[in-house]
């Protein structure tokens, strides 16, 4: 059985107490009865029926059948009602901006992109992101009274205390754009703010429920690199918030650096596996791409997703159609972001790997394998016990999905400084 949050019978912490049984419920698709909430939080049937009470009321849990237990009169099953309540998460990529609404449990029920607009004109971001935001939720059918808030999942670095995008390298004009007031001075909405790389890793561990791993690294493979960790069910977000950064981790990237000879076979795993350079490895090795691979510009002018993504696309469909050169080259990308994992796992002495991101998806059924085998194989591993590595199936939006639990989680998960979420 998985481990829950204890709580307290202190009424001066009621909205703790509220969090604690409602992640219980979530964390519970089967539903669980007052009794069972009482045995698992650890809180007294007293304050268990008032919290209940409460959710009930506000909507965010029903009753929903009886079982009978022993003997006396059958217990009452509580469940989560997940359109009671919403999230939006955002994502900003050098390419495109993705937007999805998530309900109370995690499920994606709505979703859309916009061309990322340059940040010359902050003003026009926020118009940009803010109008799509009340699109979606309007497109939706939802109430606006249900949406908790939104998250924004940024490249980094950011200044999560002033809610600012400082200067993300792959995002030329993007600098100290206030992004976070201004949205939610737009919308109506409380907004949090948070680097890509840890949303996925929030995402990942908030939609896990029950088999949430305790300790993880997410490997984030989109226009750049990074890794998002959580150590005993908590984020690291250091200092800054912008904990992360893991493209500078020296690998062998011989079969990348086509140098068999060995020559240059050292690098950093940020440039080795950049989605423009291995374009370009993969026209050079035969495989049939229109797209470019000119690293100049993620973004055209106009906005528009540009040619690597596109040959990125062909590169997929490539894996896809069996062609071995594309598949081959996937492999290899895999097994250096693999070798790059192994620094994290013997770092942190974690147990899971789990691999993702918008670059990802699309090499996955190539590069997931490979990177198993470089991880649990490498001579370099210095914990015994076994690591898992998976594939996040959160897929593309993975960014966006984890922006949205961003405030799901501030919602519904136990933390003695946090209240719900209120407009």
């Amino acid at each position: 059985m998985a481990e829950h949050r204890r709580g307290a019978n202190l009424p001066s912490i009621g909205g703790f107490n509220r969090t604690v049984v409602l992640d219980a419920v979530r964390r519970s698709p089967d539903g669980l009865s007052r009794v069972e909430l009482a045995s698992r939080t650890g809180l007294s049937a007293q304050t268990v029926s008032n919290v209940t009470r409460f959710l009930i009321e506000a909507g965010m849990i029903v009753e929903s059948g009886t079982v009978v237990a022993g003997r006396g009169k059958p217990r009452t099953i509580l469940r989560l009602e997940p359109g009671s309540r919403y999230a939006v998460g955002v994502h900003v990529d050098p390419a495109v901006v993705t937007y999805v609404l998530l309900d109370l449990a995690g499920t994606v029920v709505a979703s859309s992109t916009t061309s990322t607009p340059t940040a010359d004109d902050p003003s026009e971001v926020v118009r940009t992101i803010g109008s799509a935001v009340d699109g979606l939720i309007a497109d939706a059918g939802v109430d606006v009274d249900g949406v908790l808030g939104v998250g924004i999942a940024s490249p980094g670095p950011i200044d999560v205390d002033a809610g600012i995008v400082v200067d993300p390298p792959f995002l030329p004009r993007w600098r100290d754009v206030p992004l976070r007031d201004a949205l939610a001075e737009a919308t109506g909405y409380p907004v949090l703010l948070e680097k890509d790389v840890t949303a996925a890793a929030v995402g990942e561990m908030f939609l896990a429920g029950e088999s949430s791993a305790r300790n993880f690294a997410f490997v984030y493979f989109g226009t750049g690199f990074g890794v998002g960790l959580v150590v005993d069910h908590e984020p690291v977000r250091g200092v800054g918030s912008n904990a992360g950064d893991a493209g500078h981790i020296m690998v062998d990237q011989r079969s990348l650096a086509g140098t068999p000879d060995g020559s240059g076979s050292r690098g950093e795993v940020g440039a080795a596996v950049a989605p423009d350079r291995l374009v370009r490895i993969a026209r050079d090795r035969g495989v049939a791409l229109s797209g470019g691979g000119d690293p100049a510009g993620v973004v055209s002018s106009d906005g528009a997703v540009d040619a690597v993504n596109r040959a990125w696309d062909e590169l997929a469909e490539a894996i896809v159609a069996g062609d071995e050169a594309a598949i081959t080259l996937a492999a290899e990308a895999g097994t250096v972001m693999g070798d790059a994992a192994v620094v994290i796992v013997n770092l942190l002495d974690i147990d899971r790997v789990v691999f993702g991101g918008p670059f990802w998806s699309r090499i996955a059924s190539a590069a997931l394998p490979a990177a198993r085998a470089a991880i649990v194989g490498s001579p370099l591993l210095v914990p015994k016990h076994a690591v898992d590595v998976v594939e996040s199936d959160r897929g593309a939006d993975v960014a966006a999905v984890g922006a949205a639990c961003l405030v799901l989680d501030a919602a519904l998960s136990p933390r003695a400084s946090g209240l719900l979420i209120r407009r």
